[in-house]
């Protein structure tokens, strides 16, 4: 075999060779790819094929969150006066520009489905009152806000619109809890009502703020959900909240539901206890309201308090700080929110749902210029202070209990040549006196005299205004009470403005001219004197239960400051207060400790008179501590007496002596 021959046999062997392992290279690929083929299609047929199947058929998980049921609040009978009831709402969130027609459309076709799926007895809406709900205009509504359109559905309007959202774009069907109060209206002003936590403005509600500067607490909430905003609702609002839960609902890729999925339960927040008796509440609130039309309508020149429109009463135990009632006039119906409030009814209610009894509350007499002729819940104490003021004037030496002092009927204060004459009421001359009948005989006189000038003399004005205001703040007056409640004010401190003398302003502040101050300010300073100087933190809620009725919280009495007296002092005030005359006490079969107030104040109308009165009884062993303030109220003896006397009467009926 040639050479040639040779070396063309190798070349075929080689090219063989080559052919040959390129084709089982070829046929190993092929298998692992037939291989691969066969395990994604196992994988997809045994593992992903369920999920592949909801994708083919668009179907979908659609979760519907649930704002947890808010606790309820009892008073201090367990009667249940604010609780929640679960139901579905459908509520409409704009998703687009509508024109005017297509408004009209859309609430004559909801019209239709309300009307054929509602219920048959409840009374039918109009398309006009839809057509407010809807408010595509954004006047009731910021616009990004979902708007309640129904609640309470049946179940067949739930299911219709869960079945049909293509039909009505921009519609859901929420659970949420409808907050109801008792009709017969227990405290409203105090235990508060609801709001759309998303309409809040946050600045205005520092816990909620709190929580969203928190990532774990940021979503909380649900936009639709009503939380507590004023009163008892929002100072307890981590306690009533409870824990939102969640529904899921299989859906296709048309909207329908095919099915049920998930469900997280909500767990319903916790139930306040209050201290609040409904028995005397009721009898305080039903005794001022009378009590006013009849001063008003009086023929007696005392009693007579023709523009006395509004009062505040605030009953206090003396040893536990417990505030049994807290009335305010006019009050007003919480169940107003549970539909939604129109803006007539908003501007009907005024100023009417705030607490009068704790902030600076105007009434609506119809016009700016008008209501300017007429003070706000804030009066000043007028003689009320007085037992106060001789405390200082003992405690800083500047009388003793046996100080005599001849009352002409007025005082005189100023530099010589332009002195300024202040009287007693109506100019009275009382005559000798110590400081226990200066009290009893309400001596203005007395009191600038031998306390107000006095201690101005001793420090100046800087230093007798630095001293006067921390004694009264000792008492709880020009500072928070401690109560915790919202917006709760430390009261207008006139004493502490520019423009006046120091002498000018201890002089009226020593009788009640200088201070305007809440009713549960007066109430705490009350029962601070029935307690020796003690001052307790004012109480609304006994203890808290969750929702099984245990109890995980119990309220003890607090002690908010405390401060020192001599023994001789609290008698000798204590025998002045005593000795003061009043009006509706005549009979009674306890001895009441008690001071009455007439404090004169200038409005754009002139000068109006407030009646102030506070009380504590029985003597020997104080119970309880009450304060009335009867805004152009007139004498505090006839204005606001006879409205303690009720607080006292109910209070003793029910608790004993």
């Amino acid at each position: 075999m040639s050479t040639l021959q040779r070396e063309s046999q190798e070349k075929q062997m080689v090219i063989k060779k080559n052919l040959s392992m390129r084709t089982s290279v070829f046929f190993f690929i092929v298998f692992l790819v037939f291989t691969v083929l066969i395990v994604r299609l196992a994988i997809l047929q045994f593992v992903e094929g369920e999920s592949l199947r909801e994708k083919a058929q668009g179907i979908g998980q659609n979760p519907t969150y649930i704002a947890s049921i808010r606790g309820s609040i009892y008073d201090a009978s367990n009667n249940r006066i604010a609780y929640s009831v679960p139901t579905q709402s459908l509520y409409f969130r704009i998703e687009k520009q509508y024109a005017e027609e297509e408004v009209v459309e859309l609430a004559t076709r909801l019209k239709e489905v309300l009307d054929t799926y509602g219920d048959k007895e409840a009374q039918p809406v109009s398309v006009e009152e839809l057509v407010r709900k809807l408010d595509i205009e954004g006047k009731r509504t910021y616009g990004f806000l979902p708007r309640q359109i129904k609640i309470d559905l049946s179940q067949q309007e739930i299911a219709y619109f869960l079945e049909n959202k293509q039909a009505f774009p921009g519609f859901e069907v929420l659970e949420e809890g409808i907050r109801q109060y008792d009709p017969s209206l227990i405290a409203p002003q105090l235990v508060g009502y609801l709001g759309r936590y998303s309409g809040l403005n946050m600045e205005r509600y520092p816990y909620y703020q709190q929580l969203l500067e928190t990532e774990e607490t940021a979503k909380t909430y649900l936009d639709t959900e009503y939380v507590g905003v004023a009163g008892l609702e929002y100072m307890y609002e981590s306690e009533l909240k409870g824990s939102n839960g969640q529904k899921t609902f299989i859906v296709d890729s048309l909207g329908r539901v095919v099915g049920a999925g998930d469900y997280v339960k909500p767990i319903k927040g916790n139930n306040l206890h209050l201290t609040i008796h409904p028995e005397i509440q009721k009898r305080t609130q039903k005794k001022i309201e009378e009590h006013l039309v009849k001063i008003r309508k009086s023929s007696q020149r005392y009693e007579r308090a023709p523009n006395a429109i509004t009062g505040y009463a605030v009953a206090m135990e003396v040893k536990t700080g417990n505030v049994i009632a807290m009335a305010n006039v006019p009050q007003y119906d919480p169940n107003i929110w549970r539909n939604g409030i129109t803006e007539e009814e908003l501007k009907a209610l005024g100023s009417n749902m705030n607490n009068g009894t704790i902030t600076e509350v105007f009434q609506d007499y119809g016009s700016k210029k008008e209501n300017n002729r007429h003070p706000s819940s804030f009066v000043y104490l007028g003689s009320t202070i007085k037992p106060l003021t001789v405390l200082i004037g003992l405690q800083e030496k500047l009388i003793t209990p046996d100080t005599s002092y001849q009352d002409i009927g007025y005082a005189m204060i100023g530099r010589k040549g332009s002195e300024q004459r202040i009287g007693n009421s109506d100019s009275h001359a009382y005559g000798r006196m110590d400081p226990a009948t200066a009290i009893a005989k309400s001596s203005n006189a007395f009191m600038i005299d031998k306390i107000g000038n006095p201690l101005y003399m001793k420090y100046g004005k800087e230093k007798g205004l630095e001293v006067w205001d921390r004694y009264m703040k000792a008492f709880g007056l020009g500072t928070t009470t401690g109560s915790g409640l919202p917006r709760e004010s430390r009261g207008i401190l006139d004493y502490m403005q520019e423009g006046q003398t120091g002498q000018a302003a201890l002089a009226y502040a020593s009788f009640g001219q200088q201070g305007k101050y809440s009713t549960l300010q007066l109430a705490q300073y009350t029962a601070t004197l029935a307690n020796h100087g003690k001052r307790l933190k004012p109480q609304f809620v006994t203890h808290i239960t969750d929702a099984d009725g245990r109890t995980v919280k119990t309220i003890k009495p607090e002690v908010v400051s405390e401060i020192e007296f001599d023994e001789r002092y609290w008698k000798e005030i204590e025998a002045g207060m005593k000795r003061v005359n009043m009006h509706g006490f005549e009979d009674v079969s306890y001895e009441v400790v008690r001071k009455t107030g007439t404090s004169q104040q200038w409005v754009a109308g002139g000068i109006v008179e407030n009646a102030v009165f506070i009380a504590y009884a029985p003597a020997k062993d104080p119970k309880l501590a009450v304060a009335v303030v009867v805004p152009e109220g007139g004498f505090g003896a006839y204005g606001a007496a006879p409205i303690a006397r009720e607080i006292f009467d109910s209070y003793f009926e029910l608790y004993g002596f």
